[in-house]
């Protein structure tokens, strides 16, 4: 019985599963053997998006993602004043140089934790009330650390239910400058948020970071992305102090990257089929930190091509297992090692996750339930899990409502027959048309 509900209100209209379906899968009826390519990053798309509307000029952004989560960040820039112009994966943005042009508006960021923790700062520069509203599992999610930043930099914040969650209204005139500590324990997007906006405080602002920071690689990316449109953040102390002087973005026309959180799905189905699977469009060179995911498919057996602008997966008869590995980097990929070591030869440990239970669901519990279902023995340790080898058996599956919990258990699937998921709508999160590139590929896709 699948006890968790869909969250609807997290949908967008590019969301291509109707209400009730679940999909049954059925394993490959021939060897995979394809070149691909694979929609932009999400982490890449929320974030220009959010410099372009910031941005003096008109910005041109090529390989948007088109997902809930980008469709919830541009429909909140609309309501901002906005003028935003999509056309397929190309999306032009008219920036705003920092003003928001409505000053009071209700805001509704769906169930994307960037949107959510990005927007914040981003309208903390102005001047202006805007209450922010989310899905129900949003109002679940933390905030509280970005919040408390925004609110000692001079925002007033108010909350409507639980301290340090949407829904929440701000009030802004303005962000100061000085110092900031802030925590990236939780979240890196709390640090990403704070840095979008810091070129349009009042003075210099300093960011201060309290200990390690989860998925450092992302601090980077938006590092990377605020320079790319004419801003020089000064990182200092090996990364823990980040200054940025007062400055504004210039427009820039930019080609995002394919998302390699979801490239991830695609090479493990050419691993567990022992197939091919090339994804062009990517260099494994990119600072997205789930390409560490073809260090662990080696050792696992396969074959890794890397060429300039493109990565290619070709799987093995057998699996190779019995080794532990920290996801702490690359945390988005836990459930799919997950899902692809009942098919080892050993049992496969991965640590170092525990932040993953504070995202869509907690993803620890849930994918320990979920393979506990198809017979398959597992171990759930604070940080992680040790899954084991064995024979999947199939069984109707919850994806907890969790775009990457759908997208690994749909893995099992391309070699268990008759495998159920219920709810297959949730991968409209960041690959609404996943099920049909599955079916492309030879996958037995039915919705029932």
């Amino acid at each position: 019985m699948i006890q968790h509900e869909p969250d609807r209100e997290a949908r967008s209209p590019w969301s291509q599963h109707q209400e009730g379906q679940t999909v049954r899968l059925s394993p490959l009826h021939a060897q995979i053997d394809h070149t691909l390519r694979i929609p932009g990053s999400k982490s890449f798309t929320n974030r220009a998006l959010i410099i372009a509307a910031l941005a003096k000029g008109t910005t041109r952004l090529q390989g948007v993602l088109q997902s809930d989560d980008s469709y919830w960040c541009m429909k909140a820039l609309r309501e901002l004043g906005v003028h935003i112009d999509v056309d397929g994966d190309t999306v032009t943005v008219q920036g705003n140089e920092g003003q928001w042009a409505i000053s009071e508006a209700e805001l509704y960021v769906g169930a994307a934790g960037t949107v959510a923790r990005f927007l914040p700062s981003a309208l903390a520069i102005g001047k202006g009330v805007w209450t922010l509203k989310g899905s129900r599992r949003m109002s679940e999610r933390p905030l509280t650390v970005l919040l408390n930043a925004l609110s000692s930099l001079g925002c007033d914040i108010q909350y409507q239910e639980n301290p340090g969650s949407v829904p929440l209204t701000l009030q802004a005139n303005g962000l100061n400058g000085g110092e900031v500590t802030v925590s990236g324990a939780v979240s890196s997007q709390f640090i990403s948020g704070l840095l979008l906006a810091a070129p349009y405080a009042k003075e210099p602002l300093m960011i201060r970071i309290d200990g390690e920071v989860v998925q450092r690689d992302y601090v980077e990316m938006t590092l990377d992305m605020m320079r790319a449109f004419g801003v020089k953040p000064e990182v200092q102390d090996d990364g823990r102090t980040i200054a940025i002087q007062p400055s504004v973005y210039e427009a820039r026309t930019l080609s995002l990257e394919p998302d390699v959180s979801t490239c991830g799905y695609f090479w493990a189905l050419a691993a567990l089929t022992n197939g091919r699977i090339r994804i062009e469009g990517i260099s494994a060179q990119t600072r997205q930190p789930d390409i560490e995911l073809l260090h662990v498919l080696e050792q696992m057996g396969c074959t890794i091509t890397r060429g300039e602008t493109f990565v290619e997966v070709r799987g093995t008869a057998r699996l190779k297992g019995g080794f532990t590995v920290s996801m702490q980097r690359w945390s988005d990929q836990t459930l799919t090692l997950a899902a692809l070591a009942p098919f080892a030869d050993g049992p496969i440990t991965l640590t170092d996750a525990a932040h993953i239970r504070h995202h869509e669901c907690d993803r620890i519990a849930a994918i320990c339930q979920e393979l506990r279902k198809l017979g398959i023995q597992v171990e759930e340790h604070e940080d992680g899990l040790t899954v084991h080898p064995g024979q999947p058996q199939p069984a109707l599956l919850d994806p907890h409502d969790d775009h990457r919990m759908a997208m690994a258990l749909s893995l099992i699937g391309a070699r268990v027959n008759g495998l159920q998921i219920a709810d297959p709508g949730c991968v409209s999160k960041t690959c609404p048309d996943f099920y049909e590139r599955w079916r492309d590929l030879g996958v037995g896709v039915d919705f029932i």
